[in-house]
């Protein structure tokens, strides 16, 4: 039998957005709606593919330019500014934080940062219908994106055996700007909080809920941290794309940490893919 061509991957960008609380760091999750097509009833960050209109965008720009993320994530300075532009503009559809601050003020000032994303409500859901582009709400609004208030993190691909669609994943972290708030008020997640990354491996491992493997392993790595100790991190990217065999009736990924994802998962009895 021939072996099928891979799908060919779409680029996407994936934001951890994390802030600090009484017993440590927490991270915003979201739970997809269990009728999705692609990865229902999984545990995920805010995120999504680039949108046609993430590139060439002529959008107002603060902070590290596409020249530094793509020295930092390894592609070319088009790709690195969708990705920047995809990074803010779906955590602001998904979750309602806003990387963005009035044109002309100073990185360092405290009025530098949208503090109350929600008057912008009316925006955010012509973003999500299509019908207003994330570089037209910043020009009409006279905002900038704030580059600086993302780090990049992370790399990964979906298995060249994954006949659905294809993901290359790029994952940001950024701190919860302050007085902004995370609702998560989106239409293809069911359920969202703040959990710390401990917890939600946990729940994980006792069954009562679904992570992947990159999700699995951003909250692995996120644990134990602080948001001062991440925002310092200055993380070598490279591109981690998992092998997806079959054995037997089943499919089991396999990559750097898959000995302790597999045990985690067998835990948990969940064990089957696809979902």
């Amino acid at each position: 039998m021939t072996t099928p061509e891979p799908l060919p991957t779409r680029p996407a960008a994936t934001v951890m957005l994390v802030r600090d609380a009484p017993t440590g760091l927490n991270v915003f999750l979201m739970r997809r709606h269990s009728k999705m097509e692609f990865a229902p009833g999984v545990i995920v960050f805010p995120g999504g593919g680039v949108d046609d209109r993430d590139r060439n965008a002529d959008i107002a720009w603060a902070g590290p330019s596409p020249h530094w993320w793509a020295q930092r994530f390894g592609v070319d300075t088009e790709l690195s500014a969708a990705l920047v532009c995809a990074a803010a503009r779906e955590t602001f559809e998904e979750s309602g934080v806003l990387f963005a601050g009035p044109a002309g003020q100073s990185l360092s000032a405290p009025e530098g940062i949208v503090r109350d994303a929600s008057v912008y409500a009316d925006a955010r859901r012509a973003l999500d219908d299509r019908t207003l582009s994330f570089a037209d709400f910043l020009r009409t609004e006279n905002l900038v994106l704030r580059s600086d208030l993302l780090r990049p993190w992370a790399n990964w691909v979906t298995p060249e055996a994954e006949r659905t669609r294809r993901y290359d994943t790029y994952f940001f972290v950024a701190a919860l700007p302050e007085g902004q708030r995370a609702d998560g008020q989106n239409t293809e997640s069911d359920r969202s909080g703040w959990a710390s990354p401990q917890d939600a491996i946990a729940d994980f491992e006792a069954g009562r809920n679904i992570l992947l493997p990159p999700t699995w392993t951003q909250l692995d790595s996120l644990a134990g941290r602080s948001v001062a100790d991440v925002l310092a991190v200055e993380r070598q990217i490279r591109p981690v794309q998992p092998l997806l065999e079959k054995r037997g009736d089943n499919w089991v990924f396999e990559f750097f940490d898959s000995d302790r994802y597999h045990q985690a998962r067998k835990a948990g009895g969940s064990m089957e893919w696809p979902l």
